[in-house]
């Protein structure tokens, strides 16, 4: 059984490895008449592709997308849109010492122990390369939903977290960080890591604007979860918040009850439910977090083992992030636009 598929109503499939000739994605239930060229989609993955800055992986890849199916004279059909990445700029001899050996924080002795074998080359099928293909899939849906607006951004880099927010400075530095002041401190912290060979975590903040009340739907496809089931998808993620998360577990009832005033629609004092209840969008601001670790892929020496089990040192060579949370940015945006697509859509199909 395999599971490279997510949505339900707005479905896509990827496919595609790290080194492979390209890699790429299928939608399907795609509504029709939908303005749509690569033009829309192209911007999206030039804000995810590498090599943007030194605090990127140095892979040279174009990242320019072909749609194959699904558009005519300009408009969606309402069939499946094919949409086809090359891959470009692989370097698969990087790789050629950890064809034996697991590296540490990585898929490979997990894809070994499961399949028997692996695609050393970068990781293969768990490479973040992958997420390419989900970028181009959520400009598809960001087209499905114009009246949402998205914004993500890196709240926290290194444990050193923004104390400030200026949506307009978010494109001005490299870190998507909408804290000038905080973004200085990153880029000494990342450049620190990155010459002694090692890695920092991130924490990234999306933000959704422009959802009406009433999307998701009980019980298994809450719109947290699905929002969820999204986010830790991503590769590196290893937790995700609702609104405030964690930290409503430290607050009394009357503290995190998000008080409502009359109003049309109704208006809230606070959102510490980050804009859904009982699994249904109310109508406020979409607020979620996620934790990407720090770097698996590191210079610095650390112990392993090999295929037979023996113990063993690994370096890991190559072009690497020494923050994944930087380029993750435009996937988890890609990941809320996908959810809402197929909330929307759903909604639309139950209630009219």
């Amino acid at each position: 059984m395999s599971f490279n598929t997510f949505g339900r109503a707005f479905r896509f499939t990827s496919w595609g490895e790290s080194h492979g000739p390209a890699l790429g994605v299928v939608i399907d239930g795609c509504p029709p008449g939908i303005h749509l060229g690569e033009a829309d989609i192209q911007p999206y993955l030039d804000a995810r592709k590498p090599g943007q800055s030194r605090f990127t992986t140095q892979r040279q890849e174009a990242d320019e997308v072909r749609i194959l199916s699904g558009v005519f004279e300009g408009r969606t059909t309402g069939t499946p849109i094919s949409l086809m990445i090359e891959n470009t700029d692989q370097r698969s001899k990087d790789y050629g010492d950890i064809a034996r050996k697991y590296r540490p924080g990585h898929a490979d002795y997990a894809y070994d122990a499961k399949y028997g074998l692996r695609d050393y080359r970068g990781g293969g099928r768990s490479s973040a390369r992958e997420t390419a293909a989900r970028v181009a899939a959520g400009a598809v849906a960001r087209k499905v939903i114009p009246h949402v607006g998205i914004l993500g951004h890196v709240v926290e880099l290194g444990g050193d977290r923004v104390s400030g927010f200026d949506a307009a400075e978010i494109s001005r530095n490299p870190f998507w960080c909408a804290d000038a002041a905080a973004a200085s401190r990153w880029e000494g912290a990342l450049d620190a890591a990155r010459k002694s060979g090692s890695s920092l975590g991130a924490i990234v903040e999306i933000l959704a604007d422009g959802v009406p009340a009433g999307w998701g739907s009980p019980i298994y496809a809450k719109l947290d979860s699905e929002l969820g089931s999204a986010m830790m998808s991503i590769n590196a993620v290893k937790g995700m918040e609702i609104g405030d998360g964690f930290d409503a577990a430290r607050l009394t009832g009357e503290q995190n009850a998000d008080a409502m005033r009359p109003g049309d629609p109704p208006v809230f004092d606070s959102n510490h439910a980050g804009g859904t209840a009982g699994g249904i969008s109310t109508g406020q601001q979409i607020v979620c977090r996620i934790a990407l670790k720090p770097t698996s892929s590191i210079l610095t020496p650390v112990e392993t083992i090999d295929r037979d089990g023996a113990a063993t040192e690994i370096r890991t060579k190559g072009r690497h992030d020494p923050c994944v949370g930087i380029r993750a940015v435009p996937v988890a945006e890609a990941m809320m636009a996908l959810v809402l697509a197929d909330a929307f859509l759903m909604h639309r199909a139950q209630v009219g």
